[in-house]
């Protein structure tokens, strides 16, 4: 497979959504959203968990999804609802969003980081993951986050919505994207799907009001 990276100096969203094979998908139902917007071949599985948890859960979803082959990545900034009538539309309807992203670094292979804004969100959702994954530490505190995966910039679109959002870094092995599941073959690994339950119970159950 030939694999094509391009970081984000040049492209633009708007270039990123022409690009052949490059699909954007949209599902509005509640105001409660989940977005995977380097979905695909670019971050494995993060469009499949947000879907899953929305479907799940009745939220609203938005992803971006790159066939295989292709890793074209752009900034979170750069992904703004001028440049995408769908984005527009998913961050108009929705009142807080989780967005799914994926990531690897090493000492961090069992840690699920969670940045943006809304930081009572963050704090719903994760109280939702720990007993869910309890083989992973599931980060809330912002100093213990890389900066570049904090998503605290008011242009990242987990910000955009009316109430803000939290943003969601995972790991290979919990996304099932790790090769400890290179012979998986029954659908989302055990991992995955504890994960996806979780983030669709902290959708289901989310008032907006503390906890």
């Amino acid at each position: 497979m030939v694999v094509r990276v391009e970081r984000d100096h040049s492209l633009s969203f708007t270039e990123l959504l022409a690009t052949p094979g490059v699909e954007e998908r949209l599902e509005l139902r509640s105001r409660f959203g989940f977005m995977a917007f380097h979905g695909g071949a670019l971050e494995a599985m993060t469009d499949v968990i947000a879907s899953a948890a929305a479907e799940r859960s009745g939220a609203s979803c938005y992803a971006v999804v790159q066939p295989p082959g292709m890793r074209l990545h752009i900034s979170s900034t750069r992904v703004r609802a001028a440049e995408s009538a769908a984005l527009a539309a998913f961050v108009e309807h929705v009142d807080v969003v989780v967005t799914i992203h994926g990531y690897g670094r090493r000492g961090l292979y069992t840690s699920l980081l969670l940045g943006g804004g809304n930081r009572h969100l963050a704090e719903h959702v994760a109280g939702h993951l720990r007993p869910a994954l309890p083989a992973y530490d599931v980060v809330t505190d912002l100093d213990a986050i890389p900066p570049e995966l904090r998503g605290l910039h008011r242009d990242n679109p987990v910000n955009v919505p009316a109430r803000g959002g939290t943003q969601i870094e995972l790991p290979p092995r919990v996304r099932g994207a790790s090769p400890m599941w290179w012979d998986w073959e029954h659908g989302l690994t055990p991992h995955t799907e504890a994960l996806v339950d979780g983030l669709a119970a902290a959708a289901a159950s989310w008032s907006g009001e503390p906890d």
